[in-house]
């Protein structure tokens, strides 16, 4: 189901959000930006892919991660085609909007994915959900973060392999008219303590919709924006004091200054054709990880969900 009219989103009203780009004084002739702008949308490119970190390892780990917008529509959609394509190590999966038991046959039987977990919401039939699918067997699984009020909603699959803890997750949104920004910024304490307490032990990867755009830079229109939910002061606060306990945001790390790199867009007034999006899906690692990590990737032109999918490539 489009997300246009669900409070699960990640972006509001599209009059807040700016399906349609401001309307700007006309810039004067001559700047590339003005030119660019004239010919019509800027569309983001992915970089060339890095093959090996800063010390000069190649990669051999590669996570992608991808809110699918229900995994029953995203199937019909050829998205499994893609990830055959891609031929992640780990794939991770949010919004799944599925229990166990209804997944489409062709997931379950993915042979090369033969360690598959799922979390869905307790009480809510469609509503949210992640999965973790690896080539390798994980040493543990754990679902949630151990706060009843938040594991309810199968928000989080934990996964441990030998030198890193894997973290799938899809953070909950505020809601149209922020209704829910009280708990957010409840489940962004309890799950920063979370992560805090699993990079005591060692590293981690945390992957998934994060249902914040950090900076300016991280949407089309942040003017218009900034009392939408994935955009408030609190929610943007809450990504930073995260990244202050010992993370870092590997595409920010990477490419600081890179524009135009959304993943989502509403399925309204074309916004994806225009580029008029949100980055809010992520890599975000421990910081004792940065030596080890290669690249980060937006695959903006894959198609089968508002969102598309993101890649890490590890060098562990």
């Amino acid at each position: 189901m489009p997300k246009r009219g669900k409070k699960d989103v990640g972006v509001a009203d599209p009059k807040q959000e700016g399906a349609e780009p401001e309307k700007k004084k006309a810039k004067k002739s001559g700047s590339k930006k003005a030119d660019q702008e004239t010919d019509g949308p800027i569309m983001y490119s992915d970089h060339p892919e890095k093959q090996t970190s800063a010390k000069g390892k190649k990669w051999n780990l590669k996570v992608t991660s991808w809110n699918v917008d229900g995994i029953r529509a995203w199937v019909k959609k050829n998205g499994l085609e893609w990830v055959r394509e891609e031929s992640p190590d780990i794939l991770c999966l949010q919004e799944t909007k599925c229990g166990e038991s209804a997944l489409p046959a062709e997931v379950k039987d993915m042979p090369e994915y033969p360690n598959k977990y799922w979390a869905c919401s307790d009480e809510k039939e469609g509503y949210s959900g992640v999965a973790v699918l690896s080539k390798k067997k994980p040493i543990k699984v754990t679902y949630g973060i151990g706060v009843e009020e938040h594991d309810k909603e199968g928000r989080v699959i934990t996964a441990e392999f030998d030198k890193f803890f894997l973290v799938a997750a899809y953070v909950p949104n505020s809601g149209r008219g922020l209704v829910r920004l009280d708990y957010r910024q409840k489940w962004d304490v309890d799950f920063r303590a979370y992560l805090k307490s699993l990079d005591k032990k060692k590293p981690l990867i945390l992957c998934g919709d994060l249902n914040v755009a950090h900076k300016e830079i991280d949407l089309k229109n942040p003017k218009t924006n900034k009392k939408t939910a994935g955009f408030t002061v609190e929610e943007r606060e809450g990504f930073t004091s995260l990244l202050e306990e010992g993370f870092a945001d590997s595409f920010r790390h990477l490419y600081p200054d890179t524009q135009y790199a959304y993943t989502f867009w509403t399925y309204m007034m074309n916004a994806r054709g225009k580029n008029v999006g949100w980055r809010l899906d992520y890599f975000v690692l421990s910081d004792a990880l940065l030596d080890n990590l290669c690249d980060s990737k937006i695959r903006s032109k894959v198609m089968g969900s508002d969102h598309c999918p993101i890649t890490l490539l590890l060098a562990v």
